[in-house]
């Protein structure tokens, strides 16, 4: 069952506020924030059992999730009316936004925690990495091979042309030190910037098929919508080549995985280094698993000392705001 971090003494907490597992090493910067509130944090320890997840939801007026499953309707209805859910990082797809809101719950999310540099740097850390085969040439060293650079090919990243899935903060963090292995031509696929915005950035415009067929680095960096659902896929695989090196630091149902190892098993493509899957944690039967040509991390990509702290702080003054004011800053299922 949930564990208290204490509200006001012996007295009844005003507020209750629970935090889901898996969570964090400690959770006193949430209690620290939200105490001049009357606010009692417990954690939520369910070990995924759901029965015991909505038992232990009932009577919360904030809940604070980082990565669980989902909320969906029925989990949304054990929470006290007019309440809220925090998100710890910016994705909300894991919680059914108009659940909440036909229940006058708000949802906010923490979207400035400085995770662009954060996964910035795990991005251009993959990308390197796998271009330059640093992950499966350890292997082989440690097995005792050597003289084994001409075997497999491997190409220069200065001149190659770089395809950007999504313009965002991060992915302008990311293509500023990938501008510094001197990338050439660089292709973003992101229908919500303009022609000015990007040649700001010193950027082109095109759409994703193009950008397939043209880029020899593809970064992902879009969120979770209908619209990028599997847009890696076995068409658009297809439409690269055997230098393409593929990056997913962002969502990953925005990748078939299946149609994926499909095409790293042909060596259709150079390689995959992917921070996130469609189906997290990876599973025994995860066809990634064991392919050469693939770097695999566990959706760490966020994650600092620096930004833990950050994110909880981030975290706890949106349930602060909600409890107070009724009107959290990075409020986003309004109405």
């Amino acid at each position: 069952m949930g564990k208290s971090l204490g509200g006001v003494g012996n007295q009844q907490s005003k507020f209750l506020v629970g935090i889901t597992e898996p969570g964090y090493a400690d959770h006193c910067v949430e209690a620290e924030i939200l105490k001049p509130l009357g606010a009692e944090v417990r954690i939520i320890r369910w070990g995924g059992d759901r029965a015991s997840l909505l038992e232990q939801l009932k009577g919360l007026d904030i809940v604070m999730v980082r990565d669980i499953p989902a909320l969906d309707a029925e989990a949304i209805g054990a929470i006290n009316e007019n309440g809220g859910i925090v998100r710890y990082g910016v994705g909300v797809d894991t919680v059914d936004l108009e659940a909440a809101r036909k229940r006058g719950i708000k949802v906010a999310n923490t979207p400035d925690y400085g995770a662009d540099i954060e996964v910035a740097d795990h991005a251009a850390a993959l990308t390197v990495a796998l271009v330059r085969r640093i992950v499966s040439r350890d292997a082989q060293v440690k097995a005792g091979q050597w003289n084994i650079a001409q075997k497999e090919p491997i190409y220069r990243i200065a001149g190659s042309t770089l395809g950007l899935m999504g313009f965002g903060k991060i992915a302008r963090a990311y293509l500023q030190r990938m501008r510094g292995f001197d990338v050439g031509e660089v292709l973003v696929c992101d229908p919500f910037i303009s022609d000015d915005f990007a040649a700001q950035y010193g950027v082109k415009r095109a759409n994703f098929d193009d950008l397939c067929r043209s880029a020899q680095i593809i970064s992902l960096h879009a969120p979770a919508t209908p619209e990028t659902h599997h847009i890696v896929n076995q068409r658009t695989l297809g439409l690269m080549n055997k230098r393409t090196c593929l990056i997913n630091t962002s969502r990953g149902g925005l990748v078939d995985t299946t149609a994926l190892a499909e095409a790293l098993t042909a060596e259709q493509i150079f390689g995959a280094a992917l921070d996130v899957l469609d189906r997290e944690p990876i599973t025994a039967e995860c066809p990634l698993r064991g392919l050469k040509n693939v770097i695999l991390t566990d959706h760490t990509g966020w994650y600092s000392e620096s930004s833990v702290r950050t994110i909880q702080e981030r975290a706890a003054q949106a349930a602060y705001e909600m409890l107070s004011t009724g009107i959290p800053s990075s409020w986003v299922n309004k109405w």
